[in-house]
C-alpha cells in the first residue's frame, strides 16, 4: 500500500476590490452575465466569464428548464461558447459569481462537479492552466491556479 497526499493551495481575497484590475473587470463581466440568467425555479443565478489569451471575454449564465435535468450551468454554457466560437484560443482565467433571490449569498460558490469535469477537459486540451476565481454575491473571492486544483483526480481521455 502506498499513501499519496494531494495538496491544493487557494488564495482568499476579502472582496472583489482586492483583485487586479484585469480580474476585477472579468468578475464584473460575470456579474453582468448573471443578471441575464434564466432561473425561475431555483431563483439562484450564476454568471461566468472567461478571459482568452487575446483579451476576448466570453460570458455565460445558468439556463433552467421545467424538466430540471435539461438546464445548464453558467460555466458550461460559457466554455462551450468559447470552444465553438474561439476553438484555437487558450483560456487564461475564469470568473464565477452567484446569487439567490431568497437570501444574500456571502460565501464563494464553487463550480459543481459536472462543471469541474467539463472545465478540466478544456484545461487538459489546451495544456495550460486556467486560473479560477469564484465568489457569491458579496464578500470573499477564492482563487485557484488551475481547474485541476478543484478536481485533482480527473477523468480524462487517457482512460478511454
Amino acid at each position: 500500500m502506498k499513501k499519496i497526499e494531494i495538496k491544493t493551495q487557494i488564495m482568499v481575497f476579502d472582496s472583489i476590490e482586492e483583485l487586479s484590475n484585469t480580474v476585477k473587470d472579468l468578475m464584473n463581466k460575470a456579474i453582468e452575465a448573471k443578471q441575464n440568467a434564466y432561473a425561475p425555479y431555483s431563483n439562484f443565478k450564476v454568471g461566468a466569464a472567461f478571459l482568452l489569451e487575446d483579451g476576448t471575454v466570453v460570458t455565460g449564465n445558468n439556463q433552467e428548464n421545467a424538466a430540471y435535468p435539461s438546464g445548464m450551468c453558467a460555466e458550461r454554457v460559457a466554455i462551450w461558447k468559447v470552444s465553438s466560437e474561439y476553438p484555437n484560443l487558450k483560456i487564461s482565467k475564469l470568473a464565477i459569481t452567484a446569487s439567490s433571490s431568497t437570501q444574500l449569498t456571502k460565501e464563494p460558490v464553487a463550480p459543481c462537479g459536472a462543471c469541474r469535469q467539463t472545465l478540466s477537459e478544456y484545461e487538459l486540451k489546451q495544456k495550460d492552466k486556467i486560473e479560477v476565481y469564484f465568489m457569491g454575491e458579496v464578500g470573499k473571492v477564492i482563487k485557484t491556479n488551475s481547474v485541476l486544483d478543484l478536481l485533482p483526480i480527473a477523468f480524462d481521455k487517457s482512460f478511454l
